[in-house]
């Protein structure tokens, strides 16, 4: 056996020291509250394999005992191998048994920066068993775990006494003071084979004062995500379910099921029992189902809504499918008890919720989507609202075509919709009168097939030509007749269209550059010419009733929301675009224009049942003149706006500002401004002014006040009112806050630990 300072033992003495190393890295992961949030990824398997050559040894005396067959590296002791260091006032070998003991001041360094400190390390059992004295494990993310002696067994168990985790190592900050959090146990055994730790009377400190203790505790393997075991728990309290409190439960069924219940006891309204199972199936795609319900103990907290009842609950199921490369598969269904109960109980912040079953398909250049779709509306409504519609179904199609190079490109798109109602869907807004959907059956076909092609003309003005043609077929069967005489007029209704689209977009960008800053100023001017005197060519509108003129729809060929309506006759759409990048961080984006028609019928000049089309700015010769602006500013400072101006009174019709200031100290705040003028012809009589403002305010170091408030100046009342109060020293945060609206109010409590990289610890 060569003994020689600096070369090898045999190769046998340090992959057994590396070993040791698995024992050390599994201490890791019973103390720690998430494993993935500790330790860098792969961190487990870093450990090298036995006989993968010898490793550097130096020491100030080494020697053999012949009689005992021994080998002992004495004095500074010094190994190298594939990336681990290890460092001990002795290492001894005991080659009849396999044991190794390093002991005096032991250091390992992993390849990752990890750092463990102990007072020895014995290694015995055929390198199956091992024995750490005062162990002390610093991560390379800052993170620290103590232990007084390790005890690690056949791989499959790990017992640590009077051990101890920091994800901030000592957490005393700059100024000497006590940050984040400790966790300690008087005993901590980690099960492998039932992927469990189990802790006898551990401990929580927060900023180095002790908070919890409990006498025993078991956590599933936080290793093991599907593990047994109950979650992190949550606390609230809100003024019609009271105090609350939720202790999530993990259940794993076999390989590819897993069950998440979620009990929830609340001090108004009792025990609501909920839970999610989740099925797998691998390589193809997830079903998901969730339940819950309960029975109200007090149902008044409710009273004059839907929600005022005994039995609450619903039952959501979805799934999401790749059965083919480049298809998605799924669906969305949801049944409840009343309209009210997701929103009630946390389940959905939403206005409304839509079954659907879908199919997908998404390339490069090649896009097409099927669905079946039934819209649900949330809220104190009736439930199962025959006025809702059902989509059977709905369908999508795109393609774009690249021809050879200077030809331009070919574009087709399609839809296909089939529209089911049981009932009118109607409202009226002081008198104004809005059909929103027809009770009956409405089939629309839309096929656009076109070309485009960018040149580039002499003195740099980009030319795109655009030359397209597009289909309508529509049918409509009310079995009932119409509302009041709105369209449609007889009992059944077909229309067959044909649309000649050509238009000509013509920009000129100028660029100026000083060295330091960029300026873009960009003429745009449009002509779009859309042959068509039909503009309702859906029969009915289902899906173009949302539209406000403003910057993102100006240069639209066609600027309705949906199929069911398109832009008419020749318009032309003129503005422009400035674009300034400047050397300290600063930029500035305007955009202005105005559209006019020319010739042929204004589709923005005929209103629709749902009054599409009212007052939208379009509808005159001239349109309303619209502007937008955004800018960030290198002191933190960042601004938007938009408005939309009538030229002939210059009155504002629709404004919108915001502001935000984050100067990078831990202040910010925001505001903003929405103005919209009062118009009778849509049934609003009084002019809608709304204020928002938020603030995050530092008030020492770690602690920080937060508000938000909203206010109608229109209807002269708030809306909504936030405020609250966070500490968060990177490793703890603690907060409350309290919500408050004109009817109702809660509070709800903040409390999350995080490891070393900032993510939830537990």
């Amino acid at each position: 056996m060569n003994l020689r300072r600096g070369k090898g033992i045999g190769g046998s003495l340090p992959h057994r020291v590396a070993g040791a190393l698995t024992g050390l890295l599994l201490l890791a992961l019973t103390v720690a509250p998430a494993q993935a949030t500790l330790l860098p990824e792969g961190f487990f398997d870093m450990t090298p394999a036995p006989g993968h050559g010898p490793a550097a040894v130096e020491a100030n005396t080494m020697a053999y005992n012949g009689s005992d067959d021994s080998v002992a590296a004495e004095g500074a002791v010094v190994m190298h191998y594939q990336g681990y260091d290890l460092r001990a006032d002795k290492v001894e070998y005991d080659q009849a048994s396999g044991g190794v003991k390093a002991s005096g001041h032991v250091t390992v360094r992993d390849p990752q920066g990890n750092i463990y400190q102990a007072d020895s390390i014995v290694l015995t059992g055929g390198m199956k068993e091992a024995f750490i004295d005062s162990l002390t494990l610093t991560t390379s993310s800052g993170a620290r775990i103590t232990a007084h002696s390790v005890d690690y067994k056949n791989g499959l168990e790990t017992v640590l006494s009077e051990a101890s985790y920091s994800p901030c190592g000592l957490c005393i900050d700059s100024k000497g003071r006590k940050i984040g959090w400790k966790v300690k146990s008087a005993k901590i055994t980690y099960d492998r084979n039932h992927a469990s730790v189990y802790l006898q009377q551990p401990s929580l400190e927060l900023l180095g004062i002790p908070v919890a203790w409990i006498p025993w505790f078991w956590i599933p393997d936080p290793s093991q995500p599907r593990a047994l075991g109950p979650r992190m728990p949550g606390v609230g309290f809100s003024s019609t379910l009271g105090a609350t409190l939720t202790t999530p439960y993990f259940v794993p069924v076999g390989d590819n099921i897993d069950v998440m219940l979620t009990p929830e006891l609340m001090s108004k309204q009792g025990a609501l029992l909920g839970g999610k199972v989740s099925w797998r199936l691998p390589g193809y795609g997830e079903i998901d189902i969730k339940a819950s319900g309960l029975y109200q103990l007090d149902p008044s907290a409710f009273a004059g809504t839907v929600g005022d009842r005994r039995w609450r609950g619903a039952i959501q199921t979805s799934g999401a499918f790749t059965p083919l490369d480049h298809w998605t598969a799924g669906w969305s269904y949801s049944t409840f008890t009343d309209q009210q109960y997701l929103t009630d109980y946390g389940y959905s912040d939403a206005d409304s919720y839509t079954n659907r079953v879908y199919g997908t398909y998404l390339s490069e250049m090649t896009y097409f989507d099927i669905r079946a779709e039934q819209g649900q509306q949330l809220g104190n409504y009736a439930s199962n609202d025959p006025a809702q519609a059902v989509t059977l179904p709905q369908t999508s199609f795109e393609h774009i075509q690249n021809l050879a190079p200077g030809y331009g490109r070919l574009h087709v798109t399609g839809e296909l919709d089939s529209i089911w109602r049981g009932a009118d869907q109607t409202a009226t807004y002081n008198g104004v009168p809005y059909v929103t959907g027809y009770e009956g059956t409405k089939q629309h076909l839309m096929v656009e097939g076109g070309w485009e092609n960018q040149y580039i003309v002499p003195g740099g003005a980009t030319v795109t030509p655009y030359l397209a043609g597009r289909l309508d077929v529509a049918n409509y069967d009310r079995n009932i007749g119409a509302i009041g005489g709105i369209y449609p007029t007889a009992s059944d209704a077909f229309l067959f269209s044909v649309t000649p689209i050509a238009a000509m977009d013509v920009r000129f960008p100028m660029v100026a550059k000083n060295g330091f800053d960029t300026h873009l100023l960009e003429p745009v001017a449009q002509l779009v010419y859309r042959g068509s005197n039909t503009t309702d060519v859906g029969i009915t509108n289902d899906d173009a009733q949302s539209f406000v003129f403003d910057t993102t729809n100006l240069f639209s060929y066609n600027k309705f929301s949906g199929i069911d309506r398109q832009d008419t006759g020749l318009r032309a759409n003129l503005g422009g675009h400035y674009l300034a990048n400047f050397a300290d961080g600063s930029w500035l984006d305007l955009i202005a224009g105005e559209s006019f028609h020319l010739l042929g019928t204004n589709a923005f000049g005929i209103a629709d049942a749902a009054q599409t089309g009212v007052d939208t700015g379009l509808g005159t010769d001239a349109s309303y003149f619209v502007a937008s602006a955004r800018g960030g500013f290198s002191n933190g400072v960042s601004a938007s706006s938009k408005v939309q101006l009538d030229p002939n009174t210059f009155k504002i019709t629709r404004a919108g500002v915001g502001a935000a200031y984050s100067p990078g100290n831990g202040f910010s705040t925001n505001t903003s401004y929405i103005y919209v003028a009062a118009d009778p012809k849509l049934g609003t009589t009084t002019d809608q002014h709304e204020i928002e403002a938020g603030v995050n305010v530092p008030i020492a170091d770690y602690w920080s006040l937060q508000g938000d408030y909203t206010y109608n100046l229109g209807a002269g009342g708030w809306t909504n009112a936030d405020a609250g109060i966070t500490y968060d020293d990177g490793y703890l945060v603690l907060g409350a806050g309290a919500n408050f609206k004109p009817t109702s109010w809660g509070v709800g409590l903040k409390f999350n630990l995080k490891g070393p990289d900032g993510k939830a610890a537990y």
